[in-house]
């Protein structure tokens, strides 16, 4: 598999921790990917308290989210983990990850679960 596109910062070497955070979420990504069906690609968009996002979400709604550079970034990170890429502003969040969280919701209230 090729190397996952992921931008460095602008003017300066990245640091040491910069690389490694980089070199993380990539694997956790691909982790993520190859081990659940069905896998599609959310970007979300940067607001006041958090950069862009990208959001992967299974099959089964289970879902996982890091922070990521930019929308072209993300883009580039789904086309080579061969998944679909959608703006969460045009599609919205998928039913699936809204039923999956309230299936969790209602196993973390259940006593004794």
């Amino acid at each position: 598999m090729s190397p996952l596109p992921f931008r460095k910062k602008r003017r300066g070497a990245a640091s040491a921790e910069g690389g490694d955070a980089r070199r993380e979420t990539l694997e956790h990504l691909r982790n993520f990917t190859a081990t659940r069906v069905g896998v599609e690609a959310y970007i979300e968009p940067p607001n006041n308290q958090i950069q862009t996002t990208i959001l992967l979400v299974a099959t089964t709604g289970e879902w996982t989210r890091r922070k990521i550079p930019d929308a072209a970034t993300a883009r580039s990170v789904a086309q080579a983990l061969a998944i679909p890429v959608y703006d969460v502003n045009f599609t919205g969040y998928p039913q699936r990850m809204r039923d999956w969280n309230a299936a969790q919701r209602r196993r973390q209230a259940r006593p004794g679960a």
